[in-house]
């Protein structure tokens, strides 16, 4: 038997809009070993493994003493990367922290193994958005969120909800008033859930939006979900790693 919970992160070298972001040199540092340290500093109770594809990935980590399990270049998500490495870490539970979350707290995962304790197979959480601007952000993924159920409805790039009454057009006060939420790439998942997401194949929606956690909805997964108000920067872009750059000082 391996460990109740621990954090699994996948990390895939190339990127579209960034390509081998993860390696991308940070005040001397990769991106990926920023991550690293930060999830090791933030939450050292849970076992730490990452799941890479490439070899260039495995070798910074390994070098500083975290553990990087070699897995196929050929999954299609992140989740089915985590599932073809949890078959050697053989945890019960699975917290995803992704690769480019280098501002990730220990309260973020810790709510993901409390969430993930429950009835639900998997797990996320969510912000509130505050600018209408990143609400309209194609690249920040909007989370249709029913807190009285605490779960998650649906995934998507499009701002939703729709404001009918204004064609759309919303500013920052709209957007306070009206809570819309921004999903966080964080989950966490029941080992069995892992293994059957890596049998399914990718679903209609999941390749049409490109988010990977619609296929769990479209096969009928309820998928637990909470508000975190913790900041955090998720490195997506080359203006991205230059803000996280400038918050280091």
């Amino acid at each position: 038997m391996g460990p109740k919970t621990a954090i699994i992160v996948p990390c895939r070298l190339e990127s579209t809009r960034f390509p081998r972001k993860l390696l991308h040199v940070i005040k001397g540092k990769p991106l990926l070993i920023w991550v690293a340290e930060r999830i090791a500093r933030e939450a050292p109770e849970f076992p730490l493994y990452f799941a890479v594809d490439d070899e260039s990935l495995r070798a910074p980590l390994v070098s500083r003493g975290f553990q990087a399990i070699l897995t196929s270049k050929d999954h299609p998500s992140g989740t089915d990367r985590i599932a073809e490495a949890n078959r050697s870490v053989r945890a019960a539970c699975v917290i995803n922290v992704q690769g480019d979350e280098p501002l990730v707290t220990g309260g973020q995962i810790r709510d993901l193994a409390r969430l993930i304790s429950g009835k639900a197979a998997m797990a996320t959480l969510c912000t509130p958005f505050t600018k209408a601007a990143d609400f309209s952000n194609p690249n920040q993924v909007k989370v249709v969120f029913a807190p009285s159920i605490g779960r998650a409805l649906f995934f998507t790039r499009l701002p939703v909800p729709y404001a009918r009454a204004s064609g759309g057009v919303v500013d920052d006060a709209w957007v306070c008033a009206n809570p819309c939420f921004r999903h966080l790439g964080l989950y966490a998942y029941r080992s069995d859930l892992l293994e059957r997401y890596a049998t399914l194949p990718p679903s209609r929606l999941e390749q049409i939006e490109k988010l990977e956690q619609l296929r769990a909805l479209e096969n009928g997964y309820e998928i637990a979900c909470s508000v975190t108000d913790d900041p955090t920067i998720g490195v997506d872009t080359p203006e991205d790693a230059v803000r996280f750059e400038e918050l280091l000082g």
